[in-house]
């Protein structure tokens, strides 16, 4: 993919296709605490740099910050969120995101997408010139659950997008010297070809073989002959069969479409209550943490 536009200057950008693994890099811990990041409460612009297309659906954007002699200053766990104004429409619309860059990169930070049919901010993302501005904010609410995260073992269960803050916490996990902690992650998709981020987390599982197991899961792969690992849904049975079971030494981290939070951890919005499967499991709330 050679995504070739027109910058403010007339000069052409090109940005050709290349792995993830070799676009991210290995886990790099570069953790801050909350508080430093370049974008703040006030809506503020970034520069598209580069954008390289990853797969059929996804690309990875490169933003340039106005402060290029610091990093994005984002800590771990947190997102931001991105705006664009609809022509004709007075609400704007809004999304969520998390880099998979860290803060060891100085004056930019990038950002891997999944593009849906009729998103308007993704495609927006997809079509916008290179040298274009978007614009980001950093709010209280953004910081999540921050590393050091103090338990031997980490499952995380994720669902398509829901890979992005994963990414982020494994930076950190596997990226610092003397930490320990076996990871765990169950990823559930629809088909092959939709699964986020595979060759990186592949690149990373080969890396740390002993820190890190991922395993794929897939909906819509009932008659799919060339797949050989699990079918369906993350459920009871998976977990029990890979996961570290239920003790103090041990926190579960969910991302992921409505539904699944329903099934195994009960609504994202109800971060004080656990239901679904690991309820049935017997993890308590505070072994839980609901992205």
């Amino acid at each position: 993919f050679g995504s070739s536009s027109l910058s403010p200057r007339g000069t052409v950008a090109t940005m050709a296709s290349a792995e993830l693994s070799a676009l991210v890099g290995s886990p790099t811990a570069a953790v801050c605490p909350p508080g430093q990041c370049q974008f703040t409460g006030d809506w503020d612009s970034a520069v598209l740099l580069e954008r390289s297309q990853q797969t059929h659906d996804t690309i990875l954007l490169t933003f340039g910050l106005k402060d290029g002699s610091k990093p994005l200053g984002l800590s771990t766990c947190a997102c931001i969120l991105a705006k664009i104004n609809e022509e004709g429409s007075p609400d704007p619309v809004v999304r969520p995101y998390t880099p998979v860059s860290t803060n060891a990169m100085t004056g930019k930070f990038q950002l891997f997408v999944k593009v849906y049919p009729g998103g308007k901010l993704s495609g927006h993302m997809q079509n916008m010139p290179i040298g274009a501005p978007l614009e980001f904010k950093h709010i209280d609410k953004n910081v999540k659950l921050q590393y050091p995260f103090g338990k031997k073992h980490l499952t995380m269960l994720v669902g398509g997008t829901g890979i992005t803050p994963m990414i982020q916490a494994l930076h950190a996990v596997l990226g610092t010297p003397g930490d320990t902690t076996k990871v765990t992650m169950i990823f559930g998709n629809k088909k092959p070809e939709d699964i986020l981020c595979k060759e990186l987390l592949d690149s990373w599982s080969k890396e740390f073989p002993d820190r890190l197991k991922v395993v794929h899961v897939l909906s819509d792969a009932g008659e799919d002959a060339s797949w050989t690992g699990p079918k369906g849904f993350i459920d009871q049975k998976l977990l029990s069969e890979h996961c570290a079971p239920a003790s103090e030494d041990v926190m579960v981290m969910v991302c992921g479409p409505p539904p699944m939070y329903n099934a195994l951890c009960g609504p994202r919005d109800k971060p004080e209550e656990l239901t679904g499967t690991l309820s049935d499991l017997g993890f308590k709330v505070s072994q839980v943490y609901k992205f």
